[in-house]
C-alpha cells in the first residue's frame, strides 16, 4: 500500500473504516469477532487516523483492547517510537493501567526508567494515576533529570518530587480589563495598535456586553492576507447578538470570503425560517466539498428550527455516518433530535460505544430503556478507565429507572 493510500480512511460502513472514525459500531462488531478485529485494533492505535488532534480516541483504544482481550504489547512497543507515537499509545497505556493492566502499568513505568520521552510519559501519568503508583519513580527522575538540557515546567510530578523547575518570567499586567468600551474602540481604529492588541480588544469586548459602536469596525479587522478575521472577532460579533443583522446583510455580499462568512453566520443565528434554505444548501456544500471541519456549525442553526428543516435531515444523517471528524459528530445528532427522530433510537444507543463523550453523553440521556442499552449504562456507570461526568451521568440515568 502506498504512502498515499496510507493515508485514505476505509469506507465508512466496513470495520475498518468505523474504527478509524472511532464509531460505535466499531466497537460492537469489534465484539463480535475479536480475530477478525485484532490486526485492525492495532492498526488504528498504531496510525493516527483522527481528523483533528483534539478528536478522542485513547478511552476507545483501550477499551477495544480489553474488551477484546488483547495484549498490550504491541502498545508498549510503540512507546519507543518518536514523540508523538509514544505519547498516543501513553494516553492508551496508561487508562488500560487504570481499568487493571498490570502489563500497561508495567510498561509505562519502565519508559520513565529508560526510554526517550521519560519526561512526558511521567508529566502524563501523573495526571491520571494515584500518587502511590509513581512515588518511587521519584529517584529515577531525580537521576534522569540530570541528563536534560532544558529544566521542566512547574507542574507534577516535579514539585511533589522536589525537582528544580523553568521559572515563570513575570507577565505584564493585563491592562485591558480597566479601559471603557470607548477607549477600546479607539485601540481597534489606531495605526499604532498592533494585531495582537487588536486581539486582545477583540477577546476583551467579548466579555463583556454587547457594544454597537464595534458594529461599523468589523470589516476592518480581518488579518493583513485578507483571507480571515482577526482572532476574537467572531465571538466578540457573536456577543452582539441580532444588533449585527442589519450590518450582515451587508457583509453576506462582500467579496472577502471571511466577511461574507461572518455575515451569513449572524443571519443565520437570528433570522427566521426564510434562512432555512440557505442554511441547508451551505450543508450541502460543504458536503460535497468534503468540508469536514465546521457543519457542525450549520447543523447548530437549523436545529433551532426543529421540523421545519426536515430538508436538512439526508446531510445531517451523511455526515453522522461518515464524518472521520468524530468530534462534530455528536453535534449532528444533537441537530436530528429536534428535527426528525426517525430512526435515532438506534443512533442513541450505538453512541453508547462512540469514542466522544459528548456522543455517550447524548446516548445515555437519549438511548431507548431496551436490554443492549441498559446493559451498555450498566458498564459505562462501572468503568473506572471511563470519565466521571459520564459515569455520573449513567448512575444518575439507571437510579432513576430504579426508583
Amino acid at each position: 500500500m502506498s504512502d498515499e493510500d496510507a493515508n485514505k480512511y476505509a469506507p465508512y460502513d466496513s470495520l475498518r473504516g468505523l474504527l478509524q472514525r472511532g464509531r460505535g459500531l466499531g466497537a460492537v462488531r469489534a465484539l463480535q469477532d475479536p480475530a477478525a478485529a485484532a490486526p485492525l485494533v492495532y492498526e488504528v492505535i498504531r496510525r493516527d487516523w483522527r481528523w483533528d488532534g483534539i478528536d478522542d480516541r485513547a478511552l476507545y483504544h483501550a477499551r477495544l483492547l480489553r474488551d477484546l482481550s488483547l495484549s498490550p504489547a504491541p502498545v508498549v512497543a510503540q512507546l519507543a517510537g518518536d514523540e508523538d507515537d509514544c505519547m498516543r499509545a501513553a494516553e492508551v497505556l496508561e487508562l488500560l493501567a487504570v481499568g487493571g493492566s498490570e502489563e500497561a502499568r508495567e510498561g509505562l513505568r519502565a519508559h520513565v526508567r529508560e526510554g526517550a520521552h521519560w519526561v512526558c510519559v511521567l508529566e502524563s501519568i501523573a495526571d491520571l494515576w494515584p500518587v502511590e503508583w509513581r512515588e518511587d519513580l521519584a529517584e529515577v527522575a531525580w537521576s534522569r533529570m540530570r541528563g536534560e538540557t532544558e529544566l521542566p515546567w512547574p507542574s507534577e510530578p516535579w514539585i511533589r518530587f522536589g525537582i528544580e523547575t523553568q521559572v515563570c518570567s513575570d507577565l505584564p499586567r493585563e491592562t485591558l480589563g480597566d479601559r471603557s468600551g470607548e477607549e477600546l474602540l479607539a485601540l481597534l481604529t489606531d495605526a499604532d495598535s498592533g494585531e495582537g492588541e487588536k486581539i486582545g480588544v477583540l477577546r476583551q469586548l467579548a466579555r463583556r456586553a454587547p457594544e454597537e459602536g464595534l458594529i461599523p469596525l468589523v470589516p476592518l479587522l480581518g488579518r493583513p492576507d485578507g483571507r480571515f478575521a482577526l482572532p476574537g472577532l467572531i465571538q466578540a460579533v457573536e456577543g452582539l447578538g441580532a444588533l449585527a443583522v442589519p450590518a450582515a446583510r451587508r457583509w453576506a455580499r462582500d467579496e472577502r470570503e471571511w466577511l461574507a462568512r461572518l455575515g451569513a453566520d449572524v443571519l443565520g443565528d437570528h433570522l427566521g425560517s426564510e434562512v432555512i434554505p440557505q442554511l441547508v444548501a451551505e450543508l450541502e456544500k460543504q458536503w460535497r466539498e468534503r468540508d469536514w471541519c465546521g457543519p457542525y456549525a450549520t447543523a447548530k442553526r437549523l436545529a433551532r428550527f426543529g421540523p421545519d428543516a426536515g430538508g436538512a435531515v439526508p446531510v445531517l444523517r451523511r455526515f453522522w455516518l461518515r464524518t472521520p471528524h468524530s468530534l462534530e459528530r455528536p453535534d449532528y445528532l444533537r441537530a436530528l433530535t429536534p428535527i426528525d427522530r426517525d430512526g435515532l433510537d438506534y443512533t442513541h444507543t450505538e453512541s453508547l460505544w462512540d469514542c466522544e463523550e459528548g456522543a455517550r453523553l447524548l446516548g445515555i440521556a437519549e438511548a431507548p430503556d431496551g436490554p443492549e442499552a441498559l446493559a451498555r449504562l450498566a458498564v459505562l456507570r462501572d468503568d473506572a478507565m471511563e470519565t466521571a461526568e459520564v459515569r455520573a451521568a449513567t448512575g444518575a440515568r439507571l437510579a432513576g429507572l430504579s426508583g
